[in-house]
């Protein structure tokens, strides 16, 4: 098996989370069977969430996190986000990192785009993995809200930059999971870290 370059994100803003634990296990397996991998958790980045007054031609200067994130998504090959599904989105500080550090120039090239309008990706032949634990089961995600959380990831976010195909694994129901199912999981995001998937 060949190894890859893989981008590990936890997209959880508190200290101690179900995300986080998920992303240390995929990591932590990817890491030992040889793939290269560079670790970012959300809780411990410290930015301004706020794009503000500024424009895409007047944008604010990257926070040494943010530079070093973005630096390590042009050096990945697989970008694997771990994230809550709060209110039918992600959380605040997490669309805020992605607001702040995916920029024209180095995400998108604004100055060339195709006959839709939209921009050039500059991320493309990257893959991602996106393990998303939420309170609704992912067949009511389907049934109920037409998978809306898995477009904006994979379509307007990952996708717009290039990142794609996304694969979704999700963890439900979280709140108060403990004991079996918890290891079960944990175990779960550790098989595909194994594999790079």
């Amino acid at each position: 098996m060949s190894t890859r370059k893989i981008i590990v994100l936890n997209g959880h803003p508190g200290q101690m989370s179900l995300s986080k634990s998920l992303s240390e296990a995929y990591a932590g397996a990817a890491r030992e069977s040889g793939h290269q991998v560079r670790y970012h958790d959300l809780s411990q980045m410290r930015f301004d969430m706020d794009y503000g007054e500024g424009g895409y031609k007047n944008t604010k200067p990257l926070e040494p996190e943010l530079e070093a994130f973005l630096a390590d998504l042009e050096w990945a090959e697989h970008v694997v986000l771990a994230t809550p599904l709060w209110w039918g989105a992600i959380p605040a500080k997490l669309k805020g990192l992605f607001d702040r550090a995916l920029l024209p120039g180095r995400a998108f090239d604004s100055r060339n785009t195709n006959f839709l309008g939209l921009p050039a990706p500059l991320l493309k032949g990257r893959t991602a993995r996106v393990l998303m634990t939420s309170d609704t089961p992912a067949m009511l995600l389907g049934l109920f809200y037409s998978n809306a959380i898995k477009k904006v990831l994979a379509r307007q976010i990952l996708g717009f930059v290039g990142i794609k195909p996304a694969r979704f694994s999700t963890f439900a129901p979280a709140t108060g999971a403990e004991g079996d199912r918890v290891r079960k999981w944990l175990r779960k995001a550790a098989q595909m870290g194994a594999k790079a998937a």
